[in-house]
């Protein structure tokens, strides 16, 4: 993992860009994750019903960390419902859920509604897919650990191709945080109902150009310039250094610094000698 702690935003997705595939290969080949991929392409053919899949731990946990469900691991009764929904019926919990990790989880498994026939797990083009989500995935949650507005940047650019609508933008956490800051739109309007939410950002921006990668790096750099200017700004509140220089301001409140003038002609310097300075 490339060490990108201290750095910038900006800094540190200039380097991130410029050796991402060299990235990616070493964690592919990792010990831990090459044993991991390995237990994923032998057991997984045997995989053709929901049951089988949360009863194979290697293949579960790899599919689940591949698609960032990691933290959803041990809701096998929950996981096993979603993947048998039928997606045409509003009542199934797959649509009564919003966040869109569990839909895109669904699309990429490929059940059918009775979770029980999945021919997409003999297929060497679904295998390979599976293995390079899992290989990004841990990818940004790794440079994400160590720098929020990177994993942020890192986890859009992986969505924006799947963004549709604003209601797409919405029902992912990290997306819509990136979206917000990026057009400057405050986070309290997450309070807000959802179609006036929707609204705002329709007259901030035309969701049409996020098919455009010049347009989808232009939103980059805001929302990198706009989050290093707020890191730089709490880092400087918090500076040991710079609160001991606010503490010098004059007590009036008129921020200016106050001199403090020595007139050294009336120091009585009789008392000291330059044997003494030495002794």
């Amino acid at each position: 993992m490339l060490s990108i702690s201290g750095m910038t935003g900006r800094l540190a997705l200039t380097l991130l860009d410029k050796t991402k595939d060299a990235q990616l290969k070493s964690i592919e080949n990792d010990p831990a994750n090459a044993r991991a991929i390995a237990r994923f392409r032998d057991q997984v053919g045997s995989i053709n019903t929901v049951d089988d899949l949360v009863g194979n731990y290697d293949v579960y946990s790899f599919v689940m960390k591949a698609y960032d469900l990691k933290d959803q691991m041990f809701g096998k009764a929950m996981m096993k419902q979603i993947l048998s929904s039928d997606p045409t019926d509003k009542t199934s919990l797959l649509n009564k859920l919003t966040d869109s990790r569990f839909r895109t989880f669904y699309n990429a498994m490929g059940f059918t509604s009775n979770g029980q026939v999945n021919v997409n797990t003999l297929k060497q083009s679904w295998q390979d897919q599976v293995v390079q989500r899992f290989v990004e995935q841990q990818y940004i949650n790794d440079e994400g650990s160590q720098n929020d507005a990177v994993g942020t940047v890192l986890s859009f650019r992986q969505k924006v191709g799947g963004i549709n609508s604003w209601y797409d933008v919405l029902k992912d956490k990290k997306v819509g945080q990136f979206m917000r800051t990026a057009l400057q739109i405050p986070d309290g309007v997450v309070a807000q109902d959802l179609d006036r939410q929707v609204k705002l950002f329709e007259d901030k921006f035309d969701i049409k150009k996020l098919q455009d990668p010049a347009e989808v790096e232009k939103l980059v750099s805001k929302y990198v310039a706009i989050s290093d200017a707020k890191n730089a700004a709490a880092n400087a509140a918090n500076d040991p250094g710079l609160q001991l220089i606010s503490g010098a301001l004059s007590s009036d409140g008129s921020g200016q610094f106050v001199p403090a003038t020595l007139d050294i002609s009336s120091i009585d310097m009789s008392a000291f000698s330059a044997s003494s300075l030495y002794r």
